[in-house]
């Protein structure tokens, strides 16, 4: 996945894995990797070198509390949560001051995920719920203001696996099969240059109806229930796409009777009109940054952030509507709707948007599993790798941006 990418730098972790990991990443890369002990996993104290059986059997109470409230999990006199997100603090202080521009950090699930969280200002409680698989990567902007002060950080990529992300799996160690994919839609007619933010709503451009059968193509990889899109002609072609595709996929022998998938338009899913509102240039943002989601007027980030919440309550109410052990929702839409939905999903608030970012063309996968009600664990963000040429490298940008 990284073989193109190019890194002035390289910490690990300590623990073997990780440094083996690193190792075969960097190749034949003459610059040394720098080992960082704060970067190892996270330290269970008693728990390590248990069985799972044998850890409920030896600390029934603390165990459970590890299950299911590990951010204020003790042991031996230790918070780990809180220690890893010190460690992670830690960790990115030693990494921004070290003078390069791009820098690969190979560590553990655990720990990748306090680095994530702490990068973007999240605290302990969202611990398992940014999701990180083995060998996953995921891409941090960090790009200095012209005032000076700390970086606008935003989370470019979160979980990119080699295989699909929208295959059978487990979310923070629990199976789930009821999940939100939300889908940005293709670039349009409107899009001659293929700019973000585009809002025009016209048809698909070539590039768009490509982006929409291989987005299609993914999607067999999960049998889905029902497609919500916003009523833009581009988020409906690509959910017609990828009805379609779904209906033949179920349908290859002679005597079968092809399954229907339901396709819904919603309006609260459009957000053209409301984008259409900024006075701001937005033509001088290049394609792939995000950073004109904070330019916006408060007023539009007011609304867009309002709609949004009425679009992800609409997606929750259709996740409930499928069985209780299986249900998966397709979403199409804007990629600044979908960013909105994020940070209803992460209960947070409207001026987070800009610490996401979404490619056109890219999903992002949401389980829940306890199902509608609970809390959703975020799979993957902007993932692209399905779009074949058409994609954006994992890591490199236009901009020359700094890259973690």
């Amino acid at each position: 996945m990284l073989i193109d990418d190019s890194f002035d730098i390289c910490f690990s972790s300590p623990l073997t894995r990780s440094k083996r990991t690193a190792e075969i990443i960097w190749d034949s890369r003459k610059e040394e990797i720098i080992t960082d002990s704060n970067l190892r996993e996270i330290d269970l104290y008693s728990f390590q070198g248990l069985l799972k059986n044998e850890g409920k059997a030896k600390y029934g109470e603390a165990f459970h509390q590890w299950q299911a409230d590990a951010p204020n999990f003790s042991i031996d006199g230790h918070y780990p949560v809180r220690e890893l997100w010190a460690r992670a603090r830690s960790c990115w202080t030693k990494i921004l001051t070290h003078e390069s521009k791009s820098v690969l950090v190979v560590a553990h699930n655990a720990v990748n995920q306090a680095l994530v969280a702490t990068a973007i200002g999240l605290g302990t409680e969202y611990f398992r719920f940014l999701l990180q698989s083995n060998s996953g990567v995921s891409v941090l902007d960090f790009t200095p203001k012209p005032q000076g002060g700390s970086p606008d950080i935003c989370l470019k990529r979160l979980n990119h696996t080699p295989s699909s992300p929208v295959g059978a799996g487990s979310s923070a160690g629990r199976k789930t099969s009821m999940r939100i994919i939300l889908v940005s839609s293709g670039f349009s007619q409107h899009d001659v240059q293929g700019r973000i933010p585009f809002y025009g709503d016209s048809p698909m451009n070539m590039l768009g109806t490509i982006q929409a059968q291989k987005t299609a193509e993914l999607l067999l990889d999960v049998k889905v229930g029902t497609i919500v899109s916003s009523r833009e002609i581009s988020s409906v072609e690509t959910a017609k796409t990828i009805s379609r595709v779904q209906e033949a996929a179920d349908c290859l022998g002679a005597d079968c009777v092809p399954r229907y998938v339901e396709t819904k338009q919603v309006q609260n899913l459009d957000v053209g009109d409301i984008l259409k509102q900024t006075k701001q240039d937005l033509t001088k943002f290049q394609p792939f940054n995000s950073g004109w989601l904070k330019g916006l007027e408060d007023e539009i980030k007011t609304e867009l952030w309002d709609q949004s919440g009425k679009a992800w309550k609409c997606l929750l109410d259709e996740l409930s509507k499928g069985s209780e052990q299986e249900n998966v929702v397709v979403a199409i839409g804007h990629p600044a709707l979908h960013i909105a939905m994020m940070g209803h999903c992460l209960n947070l608030s409207k001026e987070w948007m800009g610490s996401f970012h979404l490619d056109a063309g890219s999903i992002t996968v949401i389980d829940f599993p306890d199902g509608p009600t609970g809390r959703g664990v975020i799979r993957c963000i902007n993932y692209t790798a399905h779009l074949g040429r058409w994609s954006i490298p994992i890591t490199r940008s236009v901009l020359e941006d700094d890259d973690f």
